[in-house]
């Protein structure tokens, strides 16, 4: 009985490793998997593929659009007004026959600025123009100016308030409008404080020009028309001399709309010198203790101030009476113009601590308060 039944045991383990064999030779699933993995390959490149020339055809089609390819001969009027937005003039553009995307121009005016480069006007465009033309025929300079606009020109060094009234007075918004604006309006400029809401904010950054409004423009557009045009003048390398010299654009711009109110315009770079003689001189900086003692900043703190500065004016206790804080004033004082900002950045070299006005109507400069005062007490002092 133990014999036999070692000896059935033995045939049956026998008979199990040849199957285990059989079945290590002849796999039966590898085929199956191998058609399967083909199958899945050959979907993915067919999906690919059809992407592919689907992307291509849209892309061809976009770029057909943007570049003024291909397209049926048209020629159409279109009217930009203040209340406009880059959206509503592609849908003008679009209802024109000018562009076929309107999506994909908002796109493109998005990265180009356009926003910022269309102006209010009429204007004639024409299907021969891409987008870049397009964006560029819609600038003011382009078009035909009607009884909608009012052009004005900002006069060099002044200030918020005075561009406020004037462009009021001209009918482009209302003074509270754009007083409101001004305190409270998100300008995309990392120098302007969004922060804050008092209009000395934008002090210094509304830049001088001639401009064509809208009559009733949205007060923040107009208002951001001048901060542009500011932008658009700034000088890099020249920035980058002033922030290694130790000063940012703040303190430039502040430094420029001194010298604005403090001169005509003719020697402006020696009036920075001595402005920058002061805040930088060693010791007591020739007697000034780093005092500007400029009149104009006094005024800014005494907007209805009559009549020259007494000695009670001189002890007004504000951070822009300059006769009793040293240093710069918290903001520029007026918007200055670029031949000012341009001293600021770039003052002559001089050994000056003091000007006057003289009788001839020219600034008299010195080295020593004595030599200042001799100035003052002569014939020639303007007074």
């Amino acid at each position: 009985m133990a014999d036999y039944k070692r000896g059935d045991t033995a045939s049956w383990d026998t008979e199990q490793v040849r199957r285990s064999q059989s079945e290590q030779r002849t796999p039966a699933h590898r085929p199956r998997k191998r058609k399967k993995r083909r199958f899945n390959i050959l979907v993915y490149l067919l999906f690919v593929l059809v992407t592919s020339a689907i992307l291509a055809g849209v892309g061809w089609l976009l770029i057909n659009d943007l570049c003024a390819f291909n397209k049926e001969d048209i020629t159409a009027t279109i009217e930009v007004t203040a209340d406009d937005t880059v959206s509503t003039i592609a849908d003008k553009l679009e209802d024109a026959g000018l562009i076929q995307y309107k999506w994909f121009f908002k796109l493109f005016a998005s990265v180009a600025d356009a926003k910022d480069k269309i102006g209010t006007g009429t204007y004639e465009l024409n299907t021969d123009m891409d987008y870049r033309a397009l964006i560029v025929g819609m600038h003011n300079s382009s078009g035909n100016l009607n009884s909608d606009t009012v052009r004005i020109t900002i006069p060099e060094g002044y200030t918020v308030s005075q561009i406020i009234h004037l462009m009021a007075e001209k009918g482009v918004n209302t003074e509270e409008n754009l007083l409101e604006a001004a305190k409270t309006a998100s300008f995309s400029y990392e120098y302007i404080n969004n922060n804050s809401e008092d209009i000395s904010r934008l002090e210094g950054y509304l830049f001088p020009d001639t401009y064509d409004f809208y009559l009733n423009e949205k007060p923040a557009n107009a208002l951001n028309r001048l901060i542009k045009n500011f932008d658009s003048k700034l000088d890099d390398d020249l920035l980058a001399q002033a922030e290694a010299r130790g000063y940012d654009l703040k303190k430039i711009i502040t430094i420029a709309s001194l010298i604005e109110k403090e001169t005509d315009g003719t020697d402006q770079a020696k009036i920075a010198s001595v402005i920058y003689n002061r805040l930088e001189g060693s010791g007591d900086k020739g007697g000034t203790y780093g005092l500007l003692q400029i009149d104009a900043a006094l005024l800014y703190a005494l907007p209805d101030h009559e009549g020259p500065i007494t000695n009670a004016d001189k002890q007004t206790d504000s951070k822009y009476n300059l006769y009793k804080y040293a240093g710069l004033p918290p903001t520029p004082i007026a918007n200055p113009g670029l031949a000012a900002i341009e001293a600021a950045l770039e003052p002559d070299t001089t050994d000056y601590y003091y000007y006057a006005l003289g009788k001839d109507g020219k600034h008299h400069f010195s080295k020593t308060l004595q030599e200042h005062n001799e100035f003052l007490n002569s014939g020639n002092y303007a007074g």
